[in-house]
């Protein structure tokens, strides 16, 4: 079955597309990832134009919207990812025969707070999928994590279904580390079942580096991290936030703007004020790798020390100064740094080929959360299906 990926994140750049063949062994009907083979057949990406990626990042985690633009944007995306698979079912010559789109993250809460005298989570991913079905005339699972906090888990990471699936191994345990706008990583022990994966967001990914560019230099990231290695690294300021009760919690944890957006960034520049700008943005690259690291150290290695390989995905892969900061943070943990691209998936469309996958799994009736990583109560079912 041919399946196309739709995956917009945290960092709101642009559409990524991935049309991915997926199929699963005949013999086998129950809940193993291992029994599903994929090839990716074409990946794309569509960038969003500048008013509308501004407008998204001014409706994500706001104090203040309108209800008529959040309506309006759900179904103008529903139109943009439309646009966006056609195009890319074009360029390669290829039809799929099922979408899966994880739509663009306004909010996410994976923890529980009151609300109107009850204690509740919740998340929201906009883009309407009844209207990318229609225009496509391709059916679409859509809307993944509710389902998964509805069994009393947080909603995410969701990729770990797929980091399961293509790099769990009988000999050897794999941390596979996604760096986009968050940061999450998926450890997988060698012979590990599903149910001994460790997965959690370990904090920002690019969003701080992508808003202390836009803040400083008016430019949306820093590319190659060419800044970056002109600055120095202010090491009390780094210190100082990975003090954040974040960092300490326990997994299963997730984040997102809500923790490491706007107002982080703003906290950020003022414990920075007076310092050279690009020192600035050397300081949140590091502060990203310390963090991932820190996380490793304290959450996984501490289980298992039989990790071998650290498989790096996501748009951080192309900042290198982040990519040899966390090089050298890693160098006493005996963990050999890979990229996906290395093992046949590219970084860039890593999340987008997990989608297509929970939408395999989920128009088969098949669960795709990993409990031992969402803190769910058992597998579910993911996502709402649009029909044509």
């Amino acid at each position: 079955m041919i399946v196309a990926g739709v995956m917009s994140g945290t960092s709101a750049d642009g559409i990524n597309i991935a049309l991915v063949e997926i199929n699963r062994k005949p013999e086998t009907h129950r809940f193993d990832p291992s029994c599903l083979t994929l090839e990716l057949l074409g990946h794309t990406e569509y960038r969003f134009p500048a008013r509308v990626r501004e407008t998204i990042l001014g409706l994500m985690n706001a104090e203040r919207a309108k209800v008529a633009d959040l309506a309006r944007l759900n179904f103008f995306l529903g139109e943009l990812y439309a646009e966006a698979v056609l195009k890319a079912q074009k360029k390669f010559n290829l039809k799929a025969q099922l979408i899966g789109c994880h739509g663009q993250t306004l909010y996410h809460q994976g923890n529980v707070q009151r609300f109107l005298g009850r204690s509740i989570a919740v998340t929201w991913q906009t883009g309407e999928g009844a209207v990318l079905a229609r225009r496509t005339a391709i059916p679409v699972v859509s809307d993944f994590r509710p389902a998964d906090m509805a069994a009393g888990g947080k909603g995410a990471p969701l990729v770990p279904f797929l980091d399961y699936t293509l790099y769990s191994d009988d000999k050897i345990g794999r941390i596979v580390q996604n760096i986009g706008g968050i940061a999450n990583l998926t450890a997988i022990p060698a012979r590990g079942s599903p149910n001994d994966v460790i997965a959690f967001d370990t904090g920002p990914g690019n969003m701080l580096i992508d808003g202390v560019m836009q803040h400083l230099y008016k430019r949306p990231f820093d590319r190659h991290g060419r800044i970056a290695a002109s600055g120095k690294i202010l090491e009390p300021v780094v210190a100082h936030f990975l003090r954040a009760p974040f960092f300490s919690r326990k997994p299963p944890k997730t984040a997102g703007r809500e923790e490491f957006g706007r107002e982080f960034a703003a906290d950020w520049l003022r414990r920075c004020r007076g310092r050279d700008k690009s020192d600035v943005v050397a300081t949140a690259t590091a502060f990203t790798a310390r963090s991932i690291a820190a996380a490793i150290r304290r959450f996984v290695l501490n289980k298992s020390q039989d990790f071998a390989e650290m498989i790096v995905a996501g748009g951080g892969t192309k900042n290198a100064a982040l990519m040899r900061m966390l090089q050298s943070e890693l160098s006493g943990f005996g963990l050999r740094l890979r990229t996906s691209d290395e093992l046949g998936v590219p970084s860039e469309s890593k999340e987008a080929v997990a989608f297509a996958l929970l939408a395999f799994q989920s128009w088969h009736h098949q669960p795709a959360n990993i409990p031992a990583a969402t803190g769910a109560a058992r597998p579910a079912i993911l996502g709402k299906v649009s029909y044509v």
